[in-house]
């Protein structure tokens, strides 16, 4: 049993029976859908999907205030060490990475990535996505930023992830009506639908959502910020 947590955007804490907890794409600085009030008290890992700040803007604090391993493409973790974290693990798609309670494999993603140091705009490598593999052997997908693309059908044929966290605003990423058909794509059996609502141009919500997905016994779990769930 793990407990999912979604702290508003892509952000996400996930917490293990075995007490450790994982961030996936942390953002709470500026972030206006971050719960008020909500203390993060421990982060044994970060995962980071891309270095756009709306996923990576905490990232560096974070993992310095707790000690935190990073887990990022290549050239997102090499800023994180650049900017003082001492524990990184920069690697690439396809690859897996067993931090002994949770497996991460980085998957495609279809979307952009860059880092803001300052004036600065830094090439952040590709966007990606995980595969997280918990120990009882079930698995999630944690798409990050990204349109749909066809490879999905691939990770439900290698992976079968019974969770998809999926973004469905729109604009910067698919809508509602490409994350139903990644959500089949996927043979997901639920999605929690994230990367909506925060600024007025991500349109997309999970009400359209679960019409799209109409009839396919697909369950989506549409969480509220700091709601926890159980899994």
């Amino acid at each position: 049993m793990i407990q999912i947590t979604w702290l508003g955007h892509a952000n996400f804490e996930i917490k293990f029976e075995s007490g450790e907890v994982l961030l996936l794409d942390p953002w709470i600085e500026g972030n206006p859908a971050y719960p008020k009030n909500y203390k993060i008290e421990k982060a044994d890992a970060i995962a980071v999907s891309h270095g756009h700040g709306d996923h990576f803007g905490d990232v560096v604090p974070l993992a310095k205030r707790f000690g935190s391993k990073v887990l990022a493409m290549v050239e997102v973790a090499g800023f994180c060490a650049s900017k003082g974290v001492k524990d990184t693990v920069g690697f690439n798609k396809g690859g897996t990475v067993d931090l002994g309670f949770v497996k991460l494999t980085m998957t495609h993603a279809l979307h952009s990535s860059s880092i803001t140091d300052g004036d600065k705009m830094i090439y952040g490598g590709e966007a990606a996505g995980f595969i997280l593999t918990f120990k009882d052997g079930r698995r999630a997908y944690f798409a990050g930023d990204t349109a749909i693309f066809s490879e999905m059908a691939l990770y439900a044929d290698i992976y079968h992830p019974e969770l998809a966290f999926l973004p469905i605003g729109d604009h910067y990423t698919m809508g509602p009506e490409e994350a139903a058909y990644a959500g089949r794509l996927l043979k997901a059996k639920q999605i929690i639908p994230m990367h909506y609502g925060t600024f007025p141009v991500l349109t997309g919500r999970p009400q359209q959502l679960e019409e799209k997905l109409a009839g396919t016994g697909i369950q989506v779990l549409t969480l509220k910020q700091a709601q926890t769930i159980t899994w």
